[in-house]
């Protein structure tokens, strides 16, 4: 990739284009959000297409000159069909945020109430946040997990809800490492005639490849990215019965935003595809393999993890029990300048700022993707260790960078 063409035009643009192939070929990825999608899917969204307006849907657009744009739709929104087993499919929401905001405005006034978990013990902002537009348009209720195991509380949610009368339920979550019960969640709602809102942003790809059951036909609406656990184009989803199809349209477009990014949705349409092959589903179990492998070394080493462990694609380490002076930032910061990237992360009961939480947030779906197993993820295991336990000590990260290396060149990405 040596964007040869932008170098032509803007050096400076291709010398950051270039930076960043070469950071991502020689560090490890591990914030539980990020993949590595294929140079088909790069390619797609890199098309001719990003020149084109396609606003509308295929076949009722309100500019000419659509049909391939048409074809791309069309090809995108039956692979999802396929792969997820959903009525009704939108692969026009620019992100899961997106695709959140259109089904809350399709269902909901202001005003309604949204029954949601807290951000802190893994929901997103999305879900109801007083930062986020659905803090401010509507009534919001927390729930929370369960703070001696880290589980969600079934029968809690299901007292909440019957306390507040939400007027929607959200379930799916950012930071939450175990599996979810959808028909739990559904039976909470269908206590108080709510309806419920299955975000999947995370694990779209899991439910995809068989890894984790999926909310389709079970919950009303279903969300996701398109370029997480699924490595495809990047954006956003909605699916849904054919009943509220019409509704959910309109509440994209016009409703929420105009022009789809038609280059995005040829990535989603291409990503689809390289998830229908059956290669995938072990790309998926492989992926939950991993952040188990992660989880049982960190566990040797004495970190303290939510909910013990994990059944998914992360890990959420909560740092004060076995580092009570390192937050979540300085283990961030000092495994970075190893080549281990991650993210600092609110825990369950955080005790400090949001900007510099308690926790570390690891994800394995790029390092998957890369080719690794539970003994490559065994050895990142052993570095984040070494690091979080001596921050300063140029000595120790030295040695931890080498092995990244060392992985990085046995596994490599873009060649």
């Amino acid at each position: 990739m040596d964007y040869e063409h932008v170098r032509e035009v803007d050096p400076a643009v291709a010398d950051a284009l270039s930076g960043e192939v070469t950071r991502q070929n020689e560090t490890l990825a591990m914030i539980a959000s990020e993949n590595h999608v294929s140079e088909a899917v790069l390619e797609a969204q890199g098309s001719a297409l990003t020149n084109k307006y396609a606003e509308g849907y295929p076949g009722k657009r309100y500019y000419g000159g659509c049909q391939y744009a048409d074809d791309v739709e069309n090809l995108a929104i039956e692979r999802a069909k396929e792969l997820w087993g959903a009525e009704h499919v939108n692969v026009q929401p620019h992100s899961g945020t997106q695709a959140n905001q259109a089904v809350y405005f399709a269902m909901l006034d202001p005003g309604d109430k949204i029954l949601s978990m807290e951000l802190s013990h893994g929901g997103h902002l999305s879900h109801g946040h007083p930062a986020n537009f659905t803090g401010q348009l509507y009534e919001v209720e927390s729930y929370e997990v369960d703070p001696e195991t880290g589980y969600i509380d079934y029968e809690e949610l299901h007292a909440m809800a019957e306390e507040f009368e939400p007027d929607i339920v959200v379930s799916g979550y950012s930071a939450y490492p175990r599996t979810v019960d959808w028909e739990r969640i559904q039976a909470a709602a269908d206590a108080v005639d709510a309806l419920h809102l299955a975000d999947i942003a995370h694990i779209t790809g899991l439910v995809a490849g068989g890894a984790h059951p999926s909310p389709v036909g079970i919950a009303d609406f279903v969300t996701g990215s398109t370029h997480k656990t699924i490595r495809a184009g990047r954006g956003g989803i909605v699916m849904c019965d054919e009943q509220y199809a019409e509704d959910i349209d309109k509440a994209v477009f016009p409703g929420g935003q105009g022009g789809p990014l038609m280059h995005n949705i040829a990535g989603k349409a291409v990503g689809f595809k390289e998830a229908l092959d059956p290669s995938f589903e072990e790309y998926a179990a492989q992926t939950v393999r991993n952040a188990k492998a992660l989880a049982d070394r960190l566990q040797e080493h004495g970190f303290s993890l939510v909910s013990e462990g994990t059944d998914n694609h992360l890990v959420l380490v909560d740092l004060r029990p076995s580092h009570p002076d390192t937050t979540g930032g300085d283990a961030e910061e000092a495994l970075e300048e190893t080549g281990i990237v991650l993210n600092a992360n609110t825990v369950p009961g955080e005790t400090r700022s949001a900007f510099n939480p308690s926790g570390i947030r690891i994800g394995t779906p790029a390092l998957t993707t890369r080719g690794f197993d539970e003994e490559d993820l065994r050895v990142v295991a052993d570095c984040i260790k070494q690091v979080v336990d001596a921050p300063e000590d140029e000595d120790v990260k030295a040695e931890a960078e080498a092995t990244v290396a060392e992985l990085c060149d046995a596994n490599p990405l873009y060649e």
